[in-house]
Parts: C-alpha cells; structure tokens; sequence
C-alpha cells in the first residue's frame, strides 16, 4: 500500500453511518472512492455522495456509490480530497485539473473538510512548485491577465493536452496559470483574486482544511488546523 492508499484508507475509517460526503478528484481521491466503496459493501453502510467532477461522479457510479448532484445538496458532513501543494499553515494549492469551482463550493459547506497528500506536496509556500490556476470569464481573460502582471505576475493562457487550443473548465470558463516573481503572499493574493471581477475562481485555499493527513514513508501525519 502506498502513502496515497494509506492516507485515503484513514480518511474512510472517519466516515459514519448516515454521512453525507463530498469526493473530490484526482488520485488521491481516487483510492478513497474505492475505499469508501468497499467499506459500504462489507458494512452495508448508509451513505450518500456528491461528486466535485464529472470524473469523481463517474467513478463513484462505477464503484456502486449513492451519488447526488449538486444542486440537491442541503448540507455536507465530509468533504475528502487532494491538494497540489500544502504550506505550512494549512493553506492548499488545487485546481490543476481545472474543477476549482465545485471543489471550493464543497470545501466551504462541508462540516468537516479532509485534505490527503503525501510528503511531496509539502511546500514553504503557495506556487512554490506550480502555477496558481485562476478560472477567468472567456471575454475576461485579458483584462485579469494584465492586472495580475501588473502586480508582478506572469500569467499563461491555459492550453488543452495537445496544446492546438485553449483549455475550457467544465463550466465553459478558460484557466490561467499565474506564477509570481514579486514577493506577495497567498492571502494578499487571495484577497486579491477575490475583488478582481471576471475571476471565477481560484485555486488558493485558505483556511478551508479541517485535517490535513500526510503520508509519509508508510507512516501517517495528522495535521488538524480547525
């Protein structure tokens, strides 16, 4: 078992009967899905999803999973998902499969919002190893482009995989991908992005994280920030 398998499968012994759960994407993600699976199958536990992407939706269909959409969703008692980067105060860096928007709506109403990594997502700060996606209105993207150079930015237009056009959200929106050689802070930049109009969303996550469960070398880290 890897320290992704190992820290998902933590998160799936916090899960309760009766729980409504948030799933996110990617990886991580993933196993816990599969996990959570398969605790319902041998407990016959009593649960109900919502999915942060098409694809968590997809597989947690496939995994035989109660799901709902969104819209249906009237409160939220677990919210379980990666992070790209995690700073040392709990602030995350996501959104680099472009789903910020549900992602961050479910981190926000959850009760409880579970982030789970492993050691190579631990950073000193946000955008240390990657970019920071910014989903921009399409007819806005200039306009925020320019005033995030303005402020010591360098922004890229998001591509698609075969780099022959540009890369579109779920919800139609384009993504860019902004690193910062000016010295300004995830909350200053945080504050920031949240004024700016024709910014969606962001992938900056501040003081969303409840526990952060790191796995390190088949051992876990149990971080709780609130």
């Amino acid at each position: 078992m890897n320290d992704k398998q190992l820290v998902a499968q933590e998160a799936v012994n916090t899960v309760k009967q009766g729980m409504v759960i948030g799933l996110g994407t990617g990886s991580t993600a993933n196993y816990f899905i599969e996990a959570l699976a398969q605790r319902q199958n041998e407990e016959n536990l009593q649960i109900t999803t919502i999915s942060s992407s098409i694809i968590s939706y997809i597989k947690a269909k496939q995994s035989g999973l109660p799901i709902l959409g969104i819209e249906q969703l009237s409160h939220l008692d677990l919210y379980v998902d990666g992070a790209d980067e995690v700073s040392p105060d709990g602030t995350l860096l996501k959104g680099r499969g472009s789903d910020l928007v549900k992602e961050k709506i479910l981190a926000k109403a959850s009760q409880q919002f579970l982030v789970l990594v492993d050691q190579s997502k631990l950073v000193s700060h946000i955008g240390e190893k990657f970019p920071i996606p910014i989903e921009v209105m399409p007819f806005a993207w200039q306009l925020v482009k320019n005033n995030l150079e303005e402020i010591g930015g360098n922004a890229e237009l998001r591509l698609n995989a075969n780099k022959d056009n540009v890369a579109f959200t779920a919800h139609g929106s384009l993504v860019l991908d902004i690193t910062f050689d000016a010295d300004i802070s995830s909350s200053e930049l945080n504050e920031h992005l949240n004024e700016l109009p024709g910014v969606v969303e962001h992938g900056i996550f501040i003081n969303l994280a409840s526990t952060i469960l790191i796995g390190k070398d088949g051992k876990i880290e149990q971080k709780t920030m609130k």
